[in-house]
Order: structure tokens, then C-alpha cells, then sequence
């Protein structure tokens, strides 16, 4: 069981790495009407979660590829960037956040990280 789902992320990886590009766009751009729960700083961990799955995602994607890891991670960072930007240029009922991105850029890290750690044991083994 375990092998078939790590065959199915392994050749599908990309896919869902563009699956969360765009739904991270679309949940950063579009107008949400749903309530949310008043928790302190609630959003800078959905915005951490969001960047480290992103990031994690396309750094799989390129998992042969792992002299690009840094490359990705830096698109990241840009592209939560750009999203705030966007959020605050573009919209009316969203603010772009200089805090959002960088809880954005703090999942990115982590998500680099976490990778380095997952590279460096699979090659002590």
C-alpha cells in the first residue's frame, strides 16, 4: 500500500506541485465570503503551510534535479511576493501584507530544509 503511494505522488508530483500554484493564487485573489475563526495569527500559519507545501511540491517535482532546489525555492519566495502585491494592487476586499509574505518565505525555508534533511538521509542509506 505504501509503494502504490509513493508511485502515485512520485509520477504525479508536478501535477499537484501546479495544482497548488493555482490554488494558491485563486484562495490569495478571489473574494472569500466564509467566516473565519478570530485566532491570533491564524493566517501566517496557513500562509507558512500553504508556501511549505508549495515549495515542497516543486522541489520533489525537480528531485533529480537537486541543484535547483535553491532556484525553486527562491521562485517561491518571489511568487508569494508577487501574490502580495497583487492582493494589494489589484483587489479591493484584500490587503497584501508585508507580514503575509514573510510567513510565506518562513514555509518556503522550512520546506528547503525539511528537503535537505530527506536528501542527505537518502544518501547516508
Amino acid at each position: 500500500m505504501q509503494q502504490r503511494i509513493k508511485n502515485l505522488l512520485k509520477d504525479n508530483i508536478f501535477i499537484i506541485a501546479i495544482c497548488i500554484t493555482i490554488t494558491i493564487a485563486y484562495l490569495s485573489l478571489m473574494k472569500i465570503t466564509f467566516s473565519q475563526p478570530e485566532i491570533s495569527n491564524l493566517d501566517k500559519w496557513e500562509h507558512s503551510v500553504a508556501y511549505f507545501s508549495l515549495t515542497i511540491c516543486w522541489l520533489f517535482s525537480f528531485y533529480k534535479k537537486p541543484k535547483r532546489k535553491y532556484i525553486i525555492a527562491i521562485a517561491c519566495v518571489i511568487y508569494g511576493i508577487i501574490i502580495e502585491i497583487l492582493q494589494h494592487t489589484q483587489t479591493m476586499y484584500r490587503e497584501g501584507d508585508y507580514r503575509d509574505a514573510i510567513a510565506n518565505t518562513l514555509g518556503v525555508v522550512l520546506a528547503l530544509i525539511v528537503f535537505n534533511q530527506i536528501l542527505k538521509k537518502k544518501h547516508v542509506n
